[in-house]
């Protein structure tokens, strides 16, 4: 395989990752209330301390690619600025998937935490 094949898989697979990591993200921020883009986007901000911030031009193709696949849906309504918006509900079947997320997460965190600290992991 040549190099450039290799790190196009490489990017490609990056990006599913962080697309997987943000499709997360938005589901767990819907997991309480309907809500609409700007307001998903600030739920992650503040949620993470002000740490992650999600741009718009990852946010809305994100919202759209939830949608299409069922986990959300989404309806007009009227935003607390009295502004017409666009909001977001976790489906049953986005709940079900929420759950998988969360349960992948956590796997990837011990993984991850058992490389950077091996003394832990030869300890289980």
């Amino acid at each position: 395989m040549s190099t450039a094949i290799a790190d196009r898989k490489a990017y490609q697979n990056r990006i599913e990752l962080l697309q997987g990591t943000l499709d997360l993200l938005i589901l767990q921020s819907l997991r309480w209330e309907p809500q609409h883009g700007y307001g998903i986007g600030q739920a992650i901000r503040s949620g993470s301390g002000e740490v992650l911030q999600v741009e718009t031009g990852s946010l809305y193709p994100a919202l759209h690619r939830l949608v299409k696949r069922e986990w959300l849906t989404a309806e007009w309504g009227v935003s607390e600025a009295n502004q017409r918006a666009k909001f977001y509900r976790l489906t049953a079947a986005g709940k079900a998937q929420l759950l998988r997320e969360r349960d992948r997460w956590s796997q990837l965190v011990d993984a991850i935490g058992r490389v950077m600290n091996p003394a832990l992991a030869r300890k289980e």
